[in-house]
This record gives C-alpha cells, sequence and structure tokens, in this order.
C-alpha cells in the first residue's frame, strides 16, 4: 500500500499527463476534409440483431447445476426425443456437461444465404465455464419471428475459472460467455432496403451527427459533383438525394456518393463528465466567461486509539476497554485562479495544471462553472 503522499503524487501525475494530451490534441492540426462516408449512412442499410436459445455440451463438469435449472433438463429431453432417443417418465438425467445458453448475433445488410457470421453464446443458468463446449445447431431468429440463421460450432472462451471442492473459487475474465467465429449459416435474407428505396429514384443520407452546416455543405458537395437538384438537405440529419432508377448504375453512382469529401460544420462546445471513473473529457470549442475559482483541499484524519481501564487488585471488577477516537481536519493548498473572457481549452487546462486539482475536483470545478453561467458548453454527465 503506498502512502498517501505518493498516491496523491501518482494521481496527480496522471492527471497531468491527461491534461496534456487533451491539449495537445486540441491545438495539434486535424484534418477537416471527410468523406460522405463517414459522416452519414444510408437509410435502411443497416444491421438486424438475431437471437436463439440452444445447449452447449461437452463442458468438462462445468456445466449447469440441473436440479436448479429444471429448463435445461427439459431442453435436454426435448434434444434426445428428437433424435429418437425416449428418456423414460418420471426421469430427470442428472448432467454438469451441458449448459443451457442464449446466442445473439447481428445478421449484416445484404448478407445473402449460405454466407457466415459470428455469434456471441452466454449462459443463462449457473454453468461455471463454458471452455470446451461446443454449440449444438441452434435456430436464430429476427425481430419478426422469422429464422435468418442455423449456428452451431465450438467455443472460444476467454476466461478461464476453478473452483475448489470448499466452495471458494477464482476467475479470470468471464468464462461463461464465449463467441463462435463464423458460426452461424444464413438462411434467409432481409429484404433488400436499398432496392425498395432507390425504386422511386430517390435516398436518404442519414447523418451520424446531426448538424445544419454539416448537411447543407454535403448538399453542396452532392450538386457540384451531380448538378443541380441532385440532392436536398430535409433537416440537419437527412439529405435526400436523387439516384438512377436502375439497380447497377444506383450502386456506382453511390459508390462516387460516399467517396465525396467535405468540410463538415465545427460541433457544439460541450464537456463530457464520467462522474463513476473520474473521466473529463473537454471539446476543442469549449471556453469560459470572466471567472474566479477557489480550490482547496480538505484532509481529514481519523485516529483510533484504546483506554484499557484496571481494576485495583482483589478489588472483584472487572477490566474495561474504552474506546476512542480523533479526528482532525485541514485545509492546505488552497489557490484561486482567474478565467478571464473567452477562455480556450489550452488555457483552461494550463490552469488546472497549476492547480493541481484531482479528477475530481476538476468535475467540481467544471459544475461549479456551469452553474455560474461561466462555462460556454453544453455539460454532460454520464
Amino acid at each position: 500500500m503506498l502512502p498517501n503522499a505518493a498516491r496523491s503524487r501518482s494521481l496527480h501525475t496522471s492527471l497531468l499527463a491527461l491534461l496534456a494530451l487533451l491539449a495537445a490534441l486540441a491545438t495539434a492540426p486535424a484534418s477537416a476534409v471527410e468523406r460522405i462516408k463517414d459522416l452519414a449512412q444510408i437509410e435502411g442499410v443497416r444491421g438486424n440483431p438475431l437471437i436463439g436459445y440452444g445447449l452447449v455440451v461437452g463442458l468438462d463438469g462445468t456445466g449447469d447445476r440441473t436440479s436448479q435449472s429444471p429448463f435445461t433438463t427439459q431442453s435436454l429431453k426435448n434434444l434426445l426425443d428428437e433424435l429418437g432417443v425416449t428418456v423414460p417418465p418420471g426421469i430427470n438425467p442428472q448432467v454438469k456437461n451441458v449448459a443451457a445458453v442464449a446466442i445473439h448475433a447481428e445478421l449484416p445488410p445484404f448478407a445473402r444465404p449460405g454466407q457466415a457470421i459470428d455469434v456471441t453464446v452466454s449462459s443463462i443458468s449457473n454453468a461455471v465455464s463454458l471452455r470446451g463446449g461446443a454449440l449444438l445447431m441452434a435456430p436464430l431468429k429476427g425481430a419478426d419471428g422469422q429464422v435468418y440463421a442455423i449456428a452451431q460450432g465450438n467455443l472460444v472462451v476467454g476466461g478461464f475459472g476453478a473452483e475448489g471442492s470448499d466452495g471458494s473459487r477464482v476467475s479470470v475474465n468471464i468464462p461463461s460467455s464465449g463467441r463462435i467465429p463464423n458460426g452461424a449459416i444464413v438462411e434467409r435474407a432481409i429484404p433488400d432496403a436499398l432496392a425498395q428505396s432507390g425504386a422511386g429514384g430517390t435516398l436518404m443520407l442519414n447523418l451520424h451527427q446531426p448538424d445544419f452546416t454539416t448537411a447543407s455543405r454535403m448538399v453542396d458537395a452532392l450538386t457540384k459533383a451531380f448538378g443541380e437538384a441532385s440532392a436536398t438537405a430535409l433537416d440537419a440529419g437527412t439529405v435526400q438525394v436523387q439516384t438512377p432508377t436502375d439497380a447497377g448504375a444506383r450502386v456506382a453512382f453511390l459508390s462516387r456518393v460516399e467517396n465525396l469529401t467535405l468540410d463538415p460544420g465545427q460541433i457544439a462546445a460541450k464537456v463530457v463528465v464520467n462522474a463513476r471513473t473520474g473521466t473529463v473529457v473537454i471539446g476543442s470549442n469549449v471556453q469560459v466567461m470572466p471567472a474566479a475559482v477557489a480550490h482547496g483541499s480538505l484532509t481529514v484524519t481519523i485516529t483510533e486509539s484504546a483506554n484499557v481501564s484496571q481494576p485495583a487488585p482483589f478489588s472483584q471488577g472487572e477490566t474495561v476497554v474504552t474506546p476512542e477516537s480523533t479526528v482532525e481536519a485541514t485545509v492546505d493548498g488552497s489557490r484561486m485562479f482567474l478565467f478571464r473572457g473567452g477562455t480556450s481549452l489550452d488555457q483552461i487546462v494550463r490552469a488546472v495544471n497549476e492547480v493541481g486539482a484531482a479528477p475530481g475536483d476538476v468535475i467540481a470545478i467544471l459544475e461549479a462553472l456551469k452553474q455560474a453561467g461561466a462555462l460556454r458548453a453544453e455539460l454532460e454527465i454520464i
């Protein structure tokens, strides 16, 4: 265990390094030109989530405790019945190498029958580990209840766990979840959203970050490349594009569209704070109006001791132990620094560096500046 002073110096050093990195990122020249494919996506062209239920077998005694998960036993009996093995009524197999699992995957756009996709398998009962297991054939369904893929294969588990006979256990990462690369075969194709939306001669580009300036500049880039009336901005997040009605010509047209470049509008000033981890991210456009900030360090020391009262000899008394606590509070390192009007990110970082504030103090300072109306940015706490 490091002394308090050493821990404080280590935290201070880490904070200084982080703030210096933020300052460097804020002042470093960034490429302002981006492609349309990095700024927007075609409406309807997206992945679709799939989910399924199945059994993992071949575990080394780390599967479900079937007495506590009756659905595992029920699933196993149903599987055996489909394979022609009849389990007598009233008999529940007590196995430890089988686990009931949930399976999920994402069906990418334009996926066709016969293509393989990755799947993730997670235990839904009390299996200790899925290491070494194999998933038996399980259907994967979409939100409409239709089967779109069939999953099966050997699991790759990154975690490791071990358990002693006395109940003690140690684990590394999460051994009750794993992946099967190319573990599902697509059996049904989803409707082609590109063909449906483009059949009428128009397509919608949805911006990842809605912004009126970016949408306007995207329309300018499209009209410059394809002529007037080829694109229209419907709102800050949607640009309508005129496309060829022929499917082959539409693909070539969209290839040109997504590689067009433009200078997107600057993002809104924002400060994002993660109160749980102490992470603070300050956007490049953040400014502070005139304000003075006082920062102090409060140290509270609590000392525990015990007073022992020993009775006199032959007094038939009892020894009494009385706890005694001493609490001391000191304030040191009080500092005040001034933010002048129009203070930039670089100046903010330099001022916080000088005051030596910890992440929690930085969050408190930013919240106080926002409440005082001096922080010209949106403060988002996650």
